[in-house]
């Protein structure tokens, strides 16, 4: 390995850091926001919409975060992490959008959410990201 690849890949795992822990707050802001206005006893519209609001700011800088960790990647690594989106962001929306379809048709009583969407796009996400590494090893 060459002082420069070992200079790179330094580089992007210290930015992971930063992406795993917006990550992991996203998530936790997202879970509050989804169980915490219920449990506090009579519904609080107003506790929901600032819980909502805390999840969607901690959203935004996740994204960011996940930006900045793709432009420290080499080229390689973007390549794959930005086809295994694309193929994400694809699988996701057909397949949500098939459930849709067949839930309003009363083929099957699941998959009419956004889970649907957020699922399959993180398992096809994570799978390609996957097959992307193992091809170009």
């Amino acid at each position: 390995m060459t002082a420069s690849a070992s200079t790179a890949d330094q580089r992007a795992a210290r930015s992971l850091i930063p992406l795993a822990a917006w990550t992991a707050a996203w998530v936790a802001s997202l879970a509050i926001a989804r169980f915490v206005p219920g449990q506090l006893g009579e519904y609080q519209p107003i506790a929901a919409w600032i819980a909502i609001g805390v999840n969607v700011a901690v959203g935004i800088v996740w994204i960011v975060a996940h930006a900045r960790y793709l432009r420290q990647l080499d080229d390689l690594q973007r390549k794959i992490l930005t086809d295994a989106l694309a193929v994400a962001l694809g699988a996701g929306l057909v397949a949500a959008m098939a459930a849709s379809v067949a839930n309003n048709a009363g083929l099957i009583s699941f998959g009419d959410d956004a889970a649907t969407f957020a699922i399959v796009a993180a398992v096809a996400y994570i799978v390609m990201a996957i097959v992307g590494n193992v091809r170009y090893r």
